[in-house]
């Protein structure tokens, strides 16, 4: 997945959840699907629970998660 698949799925507006990243479309924050992967939540259970995503918006917040911790400079 290239970073512009990327940002066409993920969005950020000050009115939608006080611009946290989310789903475009939708008010699922991208936090709420990382949390559910790490848990070992299935990409097919998440899209039972929330039918408006596909399996690309999972992989997709996933991917966007991981680009910021690459970029996110902070000490453990």
């Amino acid at each position: 997945m290239e970073n512009k698949e990327i940002f066409e799925r993920i969005s950020s507006d000050p009115d939608i959840l006080h611009g946290k990243p989310c789903i475009k479309g939708t008010r699922i924050p991208v936090y709420l699907i990382v949390s559910l992967v790490a848990e070992g939540v299935s990409i097919d259970e998440i899209i039972k629970d929330y039918p408006s995503l596909t399996p690309q918006d999972i992989k997709a917040a996933v991917k966007y998660a991981s680009k910021l911790c690459e970029y996110e400079a902070y000490a453990v």
